[in-house]
C-alpha cells in the first residue's frame, strides 16, 4: 500500500496527511489529555495512563489508517509490575505500545516535554518521569524514586538501544533498564513492536498506511541477580536482546 501511495497517489495522500490528518490528530490529543488530566486527578494516574491514553494511541492508529496485530497479551496474567524493554524503529512505537500493551505504562521523557502545552502536563498526572539528561545522577535518582513507587500491574518502559534504529536491525542494548531491574528486583518483560518504520520511518513527518504488531515475550525473572556479579547483568541483556529478536524474524 505504501509504494502504491508513493507511485501513484503521493500528491493526494500528502494533501489527506497535512489537511485531514494532523489537523485531527492534534485536536484529538488536546481532547484526549485533557480527559487523561481530569482522569488523573479525580480517579488514578494509573486508570488515566491506562485507558484514555490507549483510545487516544487507537484513534490515532486508524486515522493513518494502520492495522494491529498483538500476541503474548497472557504474559500479563500475574498482573505484577515489570520494567518493560522494547526495540525502537518509529514514533508510531509510542502509539502501538501505548494502546495495545495492556499495561499502565510510564515512561522516562526528557525534561523539555512537560513545556509542551496539554501535552505535557498530561504526561505529568499520569507519572511519567521527566529527566535532565545533563545531569545523570539526579536522572537516576528521579527514575529509582518513581520506580520504588510502582503498583502491580504497571510497567515502566525503555528503549534499551537509546534511539530509533534506522534500518530496523536491533542496535547494541545500554545497560540502565537492565540495572534498575535487578536493583529494583522487577522482572523484565521484552518486548517487540514490528511494521512502524514502514509506516513512519525515521526522519519523516508522513505516515503512510501499514500493518504493526506487538509481541510481548514471557517475562524473565530477576531473582537472585545481583549487580555485584557483572556476569548476572550481561546474561540479562542478552537474554532479553535475543527475546525481543524472535519477534523480529516471525513472519
Amino acid at each position: 500500500m505504501r509504494d502504491f501511495l508513493k507511485k501513484y497517489l503521493l500528491i493526494p495522500w500528502q494533501l489527506y496527511v497535512w489537511l485531514i490528518y494532523l489537523p485531527l490528530i492534534a485536536v484529538w490529543t488536546v481532547i484526549m489529555a485533557a480527559i487523561v488530566i481530569l482522569t488523573a486527578v479525580f480517579i488514578s494516574k494509573e486508570k488515566a495512563s491506562k485507558y484514555p491514553s490507549a483510545v487516544w494511541a487507537k484513534v490515532c492508529a486508524w486515522l493513518t489508517p494502520a492495522l494491529v496485530t498483538v500476541k503474548g497479551r497472557e504474559h500479563l496474567a500475574g498482573g505484577q509490575a515489570f520494567v518493560v524493554v522494547s526495540n525502537h524503529q518509529s514514533q508510531y512505537d509510542i502509539l502501538l505500545l501505548y494502546g495495545w500493551i495492556g499495561l499502565s505504562v510510564k515512561w522516562i521523557m526528557k525534561k523539555e516535554i512537560r513545556k509542551i502545552p496539554a501535552i505535557g502536563i498530561a504526561n505529568e498526572k499520569i507519572g511519567n518521569i521527566f529527566i535532565d539528561r545533563a545531569k545523570p545522577a539526579v536522572a537516576q535518582k528521579t527514575i529509582n524514586d518513581a520506580i520504588a513507587k510502582l503498583k502491580d500491574g504497571v510497567g515502566i518502559l525503555f528503549f534499551p538501544e537509546g534511539t530509533r534504529s534506522q534500518d530496523g536491525q536491533l542496535m547494541a542494548f545500554k545497560k540502565g533498564a537492565f540495572r534498575i531491574a535487578i536493583e529494583q528486583q522487577l522482572a523484565i518483560l521484552p518486548v517487540t513492536v514490528k511494521g512502524t518504520r514502514e509506516i513512519l520511518p525515521s526522519g519523516s513527518f508522513t505516515p503512510f498506511p501499514g500493518r504493526m504488531s506487538l509481541t510481548l515475550h514471557p517475562p524473565i525473572s530477576v531473582a537472585g541477580l545481583s549487580l555485584d556479579n557483572p556476569e548476572d547483568l550481561v546474561q540479562l541483556m542478552e537474554k532479553s536482546k535475543a527475546a525481543i529478536a524472535s519477534g523480529l524474524d516471525d513472519s
